[in-house]
């Protein structure tokens, strides 16, 4: 473990410039999950992240020389801001690399703090070598995301306001990615109280931690994929793997439908925008991945909120659909005046919002004189839905199933 007296320095050490982020009662959540939950609202901070705990320690904790020199990083995204503002503080240069892919809010979040940055690589392990190459060749410091003591002493400092305010907190569950702040977190927790359980929730589609950490030693995945970027991490760092054996309880993981749903839960009953890897716990929880959890105080890292716009209408959209807010319908209709206005009439007597409807006469499985009309349209719910599906099979418009 991080020795306990290092991150109540890092605590002191980053006290005025990152965010002590609420931690707040979740009634929706504990209603549905039967558990009392609280909220560790990093997604709040300064960056949105967590990050820059460690990120500002870490610089903070440099010579004089090495600041000078500049600082390097590569992160997917909230390292990234995380080290990007913590070196405007000290006013010296920094380096970010970042995977191709990157959503487009984080790079110009990072650009906002004044850093450089370079986009190399397909996943962050890829960016990861090209920053390690390219800050040898320029003298630059390069800050770790997870694999450096005062990083990990820096997202420590998330447990102790955890504990701050609620001491009788049963479990804590934290995002997994790299292992840097869960390795902190569980270090402070276990020192502090070694009872309180700590959890780990993991990406499915990013399984080599999970893995690791069940068997016992490092292994590697093949590739990631994941909507939860800020904790696709391809391979296993031997540093926080044993930090997470020697004081993380469990592991599990999430998919990327569970974590969806997570983020639109977080979003329309927690008034709450969480990105996905800050959003895993909360899915855990909704999707009974921690039922031994029942009944007991709970307490979830939020750990970042620089969601992707363009991803989150994606889950908005799919989520209105799978909630039987939104429904969509084909049908053949004779191509004739008339024939769309009596459809759209008979939407019209049960209630549904047409919001987009596209007409096509040209499609090959068509008999001549028909045409296929796609309609968008706002329900009430999955009922609202199996009527408006047994009206339109009455007037034969569709075939019943």
């Amino acid at each position: 473990m991080v020795e306990l007296n290092k991150i109540y320095e890092a605590k002191e050490r980053i006290s005025g410039v990152v965010t002590k982020t609420p931690f707040a009662y979740a009634p929706f959540l504990s209603e549905k999950s039967g558990c009392e939950v609280y909220l560790k609202k990093d997604n709040l901070q300064v960056t949105g992240a967590f990050k820059i705990r460690g990120a500002y320690n870490k610089i903070a904790s440099l010579s004089d020389e090495q600041r000078a020199c500049g600082v390097v990083a590569a992160s997917a995204g909230n390292h990234a801001q995380g080290v990007a503002l913590s070196a405007s503080k000290f006013g010296i240069r920094a380096v970010i690399v970042m995977p191709e892919s990157t959503p487009l809010t984080k790079i110009n979040g990072v650009k906002h703090y004044g850093a450089e940055v370079i986009l190399a690589g397909g996943n962050y392990d890829e960016a990861y070598a090209y920053a390690k190459e390219y800050g040898s060749k320029n003298s630059l410091t390069f800050v770790h995301p997870f694999e450096d003591e005062a990083v990990i002493a820096g997202q420590g400092t998330v447990a102790l306001e955890i504990l701050e305010a609620c001491e009788s907190v049963d479990a804590v569950v934290v995002p997994v990615g790299g292992g840097g702040l869960i390795s902190g977190v569980a270090s402070a927790i276990k020192q502090i109280n070694k009872n309180i359980e700590v959890i780990g929730v993991s990406a499915k589609g990013a399984p080599a931690l999970k893995e690791s950490f069940e068997l016992g030693y490092a292994i590697d995945s093949l590739s990631v994929r994941t909507i939860a970027d800020g904790i696709a991490v391809r391979d296993t760092s031997p540093i926080t793997l044993a930090h997470m054996l020697g004081s993380v309880d469990r592991v599990v993981s999430v998919d990327d439908e569970e974590i969806a749903s997570a983020i639109l839960f977080l979003l329309e009953r927690q008034k709450l925008v969480v990105e996905g890897a800050g959003a895993v716990g909360v899915a855990a929880l909704l999707h009974n991945k921690l039922e031994h959890l029942k009944g007991k105080k709970v307490a979830i890292v939020l750990s970042g909120g620089n969601m992707d716009v363009t991803l989150l209408s994606v889950i908005i959209e799919k989520g209105l659909l799978k909630s039987g807010r939104k429904m969509k319908i084909t049908v053949t209709l004779i191509d004739k005046p008339g024939s769309l206005m009596h459809f759209t009439e008979i939407l019209r007597e049960l209630n549904a919002n047409i919001v987009h409807i596209s007409y096509d006469r040209t499609a090959i499985s068509l008999d001549y004189g028909d045409a296929n009309v796609t309609v968008h349209m706002e329900t009430k719910g999955k009922e609202h839905q199996e009527l408006i599906e047994a009206r339109l099979i009455q007037e034969g418009y569709i075939k019943s199933r």
